[in-house]
């Protein structure tokens, strides 16, 4: 494994409830129940490191039963956990999951609101990173303190402004390299940052135009990628950091699966681009786009979350043309 990426973030024990359709309010449903690892921050870390790529994990855990399920997932997965115990249960999360493999989840974040910043800081002892990456389901100083440390590193701070709901200040905003929202964290940055209301159910079908105009405004000096979810992602560049590709703005499309369950897809995407930027830096940024949109897409054809991360080598079968190196 060579390069290094350094992932800041959540982990939770997921329990999963797989029914025909996602529950009303107020309605009972019957369905079938599994539990497994997940948490945006370990999904990532998981995705890079099954991308073939050194990966080093800031998290907190409970000194629990979850916690040290964490521990024992990291060592499998050869993933380098660094990690607080939290005085606090390890993360959980309920997801239920329809026919048409969409989710509805509710997290109890527990030992993740524990992770703060000296313990970020820490997590950078060692091998300088090529890629720095986090979210939002712990705290926002977590998250500064990692790119922070990324930009004394020299590494590229990709953050993924997720849940939709959570708060990312501008100041936030002007540590990032490179910006990964879906549909819907994108309606929310735009609304919160520039004032513009979009609809995020018809975001895929706005003009290029339109959708880089926005992203210039809210990420001037960096590079967005907007996931569509089945549309695929939209790409735009700041003028001057074209990132090794010959336009600013285009879009790469979605890879043809069978999906099952989409849990995941997006951390799939975070962490498989991140792996792919440190394996390869030079290689230029659709091709890094293109290897995470079939990471991503494998993922739906699998049940779960941090579980269904294929390996490299499972992409490069599926899809030789966007494989790239490990």
């Amino acid at each position: 494994m060579g390069a290094t990426v350094v992932v800041v973030g959540s982990f939770n024990v997921d329990h999963v409830w797989t029914l025909d359709a996602l529950p009303a309010p107020g309605e009972t449903r019957s369905g079938a129940y599994a539990s497994g690892p997940g948490g945006k921050g370990f999904n990532q870390a998981v995705a890079s490191a099954r991308s073939g790529v050194a990966t080093r994990f800031a998290c907190a855990l409970g000194d629990d039963a979850g916690g040290q399920y964490a521990c024992a997932l990291a060592v499998a997965d050869g993933i380098d956990l660094r990690d607080a115990v939290a005085d606090a249960p390890t993360g959980s999360a309920g997801i239920f999951v329809d026919a048409n493999g969409r989710n509805s989840i509710v997290v109890a974040p527990g030992a993740n609101d524990a992770l703060d910043a000296a313990h970020v800081q820490a997590a950078f002892d060692g091998e300088p990173p090529r890629v720095v990456l986090s979210q939002l389901e712990t705290p926002a100083a977590g998250a500064q303190a990692a790119f922070a440390a990324a930009r004394a590193a020299g590494a590229l701070a990709i953050l993924n402004p997720a849940p939709a709901n959570a708060a990312v200040p501008a100041s936030l905003l002007d540590q990032v390299d490179l910006l990964t929202p879906n549909e819907t964290e994108f309606a929310a940055l735009v609304r919160t940052h520039l004032g513009v209301a979009l609809d995020p159910n018809t975001l895929a079908a706005s003009t290029d135009t339109d959708l880089h105009a926005h992203c210039r405004r809210l990420l001037p000096r960096g590079s967005v990628v907007v996931t569509l979810g089945a549309a695929g992602v939209f790409i735009s560049h700041a003028s001057d950091v074209l990132r090794g590709d010959g336009d600013a703005c285009y879009r790469v499309p979605a890879c043809k699966v069978a999906v099952v369950d989409t849990t995941g897809a997006g951390d799939a995407f975070n962490g498989a681009l991140a792996a792919s930027l440190a394996a390869a830096p030079e290689r230029p940024f659709a091709a890094h786009a293109a290897y995470a949109v079939a990471y991503a897409g494998l993922s739906t054809e699998r049940p779960g979350a941090a579980l269904s991360m294929p390996s490299h080598a499972d992409v490069a079968a599926r899809f030789p043309d966007a494989a790239g190196p490990a």
